[in-house]
């Protein structure tokens, strides 16, 4: 007895160690945390309960079965508590093996992820290996595609967080690349499906692995990652505080957290955000801090697509996903990257009970040979399918401009918008006066005064928001000081809100 115990002591000992000191130190030297580490800052304190810590690798070729056998396999896996909430994670290890992902390793993943759809509970991922271990071979590529297959089911099922904090190229990318959020480290995180070297062979480019696949690359250029973070401490605390935002499961509603912010709070600086001249932009991003509890708004994406923001905050302590366009921005015309960043947030809001708040000032679709030449036609519409799939609550206001057919996809009545309010500032028709005019008017374009006279005559009559008023498309036209008040009150009103869409394996969605 006393012989076992002293073995599980040593085996313990043996995990904790990883790769052995050397490695930990190498860890450290290039300024991140263990696998260990990392779980012990972004878990409440004692909390953590670890699994598998005992499975070894099973390969014998290439050397294999000579390497010391090293328990757990590179990647430590188990379930605690964030904010008191349950939480699954799997963090892989470096310092064993480069953190390679043998079968083994992708086995204790693979559990991991089953336990989190069993119960309904989010999982995260920490992601730092050189890829997969070349000397299991296939057995490895088996792995990777047994961790994909779970990434598809529980998609939509619990939320799922990557968090890559060292390498991940080849065949590994495609894991967080399934997940809902990902995040990244600067300076010591990279995504790439191929590393510089074959890019260098293959397409003769000189690129390195940061400019290829690092975390301001992926924020700024690809869209790929939704934020990075300066190191591994800023990262896992920001998890922690972004992870309040999120339900357990599809099943669930997001968690309330009780504010002192009060729901009838004006903020009377509104009243004069929007400029008299309607080409003069001004930032969405304060009307959105104004209105949320607190001013807290976690935004995401915000280095791509900038003429659109998306993002969590709360209403009266209940958690909303927000999207606004950015006159500051293109105007805040929709272009391609700015219609997929927003369908994809959407789409995860409805696929987790959490209501959507739309802030709307667009003047229109990105014109354009790139535009179009990209397919603008099939990416906008994804925004649309997204909006009119959504079933959660929405409620939309539009501050300014909601011009031709992006008024129609910016939650409007048409897609089941729940409540639709305007501020006196909307302008809501097919499109601006000046263009609207030419058209209508082009015989007489020769004549600028009788143009001017009529534009100022389609300003009076649909610069407005009285036309979709009149039509009931919009419910209220409401003051710009009191629209906190007014969302609060349309979302108590709508928090038992209950339609389902008709049955179907699923949707076509234009891809």
């Amino acid at each position: 007895m006393h012989d076992i115990i002293r073995q599980l002591e040593k085996k313990r000992e043996m995990a904790r160690l990883g790769g052995g000191q050397k490695r930990i130190d190498g860890q450290h030297a290039k300024g991140k945390l263990t696998a260990r580490e990392r779980i012990e800052l972004l878990f409440d304190p004692d909390s953590f309960e670890e699994w598998d810590l005992f499975k070894e690798h099973r390969c014998t070729d290439f050397g294999m079965d000579k390497a010391e056998k090293i328990p757990g396999d590179g990647v430590v896996i188990g379930y605690g508590t964030i904010n008191g909430r349950l939480v699954f994670v799997f963090s892989q290890d470096f310092t064993v093996f480069g953190g390679s992902l043998s079968e083994t390793h992708a086995e204790k993943i693979c559990k991991v992820m089953d336990h989190a759809i069993k119960v309904g509970a989010p999982v995260i991922g920490l992601n730092d290996s050189g890829g997969a271990r070349i000397q299991e071979g296939v057995a490895s590529l088996g792995g990777y595609a047994d961790v994909f297959q779970r990434n598809v089911m529980a998609s939509g099922v619990v939320p799922q967080i990557s968090m890559i904090m060292g390498p991940c190229a080849g065949g590994a990318v495609y894991s967080p690349s399934m997940t809902d959020f990902i995040f990244m480290v600067k300076d010591s995180s990279y995504m790439f499906v191929t590393g510089p070297e074959v890019v260098r062979t293959v397409t003769h480019e000189d690129v390195t692995a940061e400019e290829l696949g690092g975390a301001v690359t992926h924020t700024s250029k690809s869209g790929v990652a939704d934020l990075a973070f300066e190191n591994d401490v800023e990262a896992l605390s920001m998890l922690r505080r972004f992870i309040n935002f999120l339900p357990a499961n599809n099943r669930e509603k997001a968690p309330h957290m009780p504010t002192n912010d009060p729901v009838d709070r004006m903020d009377y600086s509104l009243d004069t955000l929007v400029p008299d001249n309607a080409n003069k932009p001004y930032d969405m991003k304060e009307l959105i801090i104004k209105v949320v509890d607190d001013n807290d708004f976690f935004e995401l994406q915000a280095d791509y697509a900038k003429n659109i923001i998306i993002g969590f905050g709360r209403m009266d302590g209940h958690p909303v996903g927000i999207v606004a366009n950015q006159p500051l921005v293109l105007a805040g015309c929709l272009d391609i990257k700015s219609s997929i960043k927003a369908a994809r947030f959407v789409r995860f809001c409805d696929a987790f009970n959490i209501p959507v708040v739309t802030f709307v000032d667009v003047p229109g679709f990105m014109p354009g040979t790139s535009q179009e030449y990209g397919g603008i036609i099939k990416h906008g519409a994804k925004l649309l399918y997204a909006y009119a799939e959504c079933t959660v609550p929405k409620v939309t206001i539009i501050t300014r401009k909601a011009y031709g057919g992006a008024y129609d996809v910016m939650a409007s009545k048409h897609l089941r918008g729940d409540v639709n309010f305007a501020w006196p500032s909307a302008e809501i028709a097919v499109m601006g006066p000046k263009g609207a005019v030419e058209i209508i008017f082009r015989e007489d374009k020769g004549d600028p005064a009788k143009l001017s006279a009529k534009e100022a005559e389609y300003k009076a009559k649909f610069a407005n928001p009285f036309v979709a008023g009149a039509r009931g498309f919009i419910d209220d036209v409401i003051q710009p000081h009191e629209t906190r008040k007014r969302i609060c009150r349309s979302l108590v009103m709508l928090r038992n809100k209950n339609i389902s869409n008709p049955w179907r394996k699923h949707g076509n969605i234009p891809l």
